[in-house]
């Protein structure tokens, strides 16, 4: 009976994972607790190579860059240095990350330098003291225009008082012939006084409803400068003589020997009244009841003020109204005619 008993005690008894046994006894049942012969050879390998990985890991977060062999030669041929107060280790575990600065030198390139200019259109019957602009002056003109039309090394006349008449309205229409093109125009007065002034217009003149134009627009004027005179001490009883006036210098022929002082007034940003044209007048710049520059009809007779759109001073020496001699309009962008 005690056998009997004991062996159904031993099929009555649950078996489970924490029931300690030897796999002799119940092999393939029960989860062994100790290390067999293959595990026991497994631990110290892993334990040899997890070890190993550590080291090197906290060898190389805590070695210092200025004993890695070849951080001196890579800081400063990079020419990098450190902001933030010089910290190294700004590296985005040890704190915030601050890259590295670099400091660089100058391109020795530069872009070619700009072709002069041609001016294009003068009939050859047009006398010198009837072109109003001269290469000198379009030069200056040249540096205040955009970048995409002064690259071009041709401007051409589109109107001339000149050679096509006084007429505003011929004006408008030879202008017209350029709508829709990515052009500029450039506004060209001369005053009985011989004062040579105008305008740069991003957009061809044309009678219009309200003010058109960009803010590429500007105001200019030119005057023209005479050498100072001689010393008293200076033997002058073979000079011949000179002009010191500007309005006879152009047609002397003399503004490879005179200086030019030349004054740009561009877009002020207070308002957009950059153009504004109708059949009987074209203007450029307005505000407070004044026009920067105004010309009639007829281009007889012309006012300029200073006005809020370019911040400009007067352009005529004779006064807010002055009387005119000459008009020419060139365009710029456009390539030969």
């Amino acid at each position: 009976m005690s056998s009997y008993s004991s062996q159904q005690d031993n099929r009555l008894r649950p078996r489970n994972t924490e029931y300690n046994s030897s796999p002799t006894h119940s092999p393939g049942v029960v989860t062994p607790t100790g290390a067999s012969a293959s595990s026991s050879a497994f631990l110290p390998s892993s334990v040899s190579s997890l070890w190993g990985g550590l080291v090197r890991r906290f060898s190389s977060d805590t070695a210092s860059p200025s004993t890695s062999p070849n951080f001196n030669s890579s800081f400063h041929n990079s020419q990098t240095y450190p902001t933030g107060g010089g910290n190294l280790h700004s590296n985005g575990l040890d704190g915030i990350y601050t890259p590295p600065h670099t400091y660089r030198t100058a391109s020795p390139m530069r872009p070619p330098p700009l072709e002069p200019l041609r001016l294009n259109g003068f009939s050859d019957d047009t006398t010198p003291e009837a072109r109003l602009l001269t290469t000198a002056i379009a030069e200056e003109v040249r540096i205040m225009v955009p970048t995409r039309l002064s690259i071009g090394d041709e401007w051409n006349l589109v109107y001339s008082l000149d050679q096509d008449g006084a007429s505003l309205a011929t004006l408008y229409e030879k202008c017209a012939a350029y709508q829709g093109r990515r052009v500029g125009f450039v506004l060209v007065v001369k005053d009985c006084e011989g004062g040579i002034f105008g305008a740069y217009l991003s957009d061809y003149p044309h009678p219009a409803p309200s003010y058109f134009g960009t803010g590429e627009c500007f105001l200019w004027r030119a005057s023209v400068l005479a050498s100072l005179p001689p010393p008293p001490s200076t033997d002058t009883s073979h000079l011949t003589a000179r002009t010191t006036t500007i309005a006879a210098a152009p047609s002397l022929g003399l503004y490879s020997s005179l200086s030019i002082r030349f004054k740009a007034f561009p877009y002020s940003g207070v308002n957009e009244y950059y153009i504004l044209c109708e059949s009987h007048f074209l203007s450029v710049g307005a505000g407070d009841g004044k026009y920067g520059l105004w010309l009639d009809g007829s281009l007889e007779r012309g006012r300029s003020s200073m006005c809020p759109t370019f911040g400009n001073e007067r352009l005529s020496d004779e006064g807010e109204k002055f009387g005119v001699l000459g008009v020419e309009m060139w365009v710029i962008g456009a390539g030969g005619r």
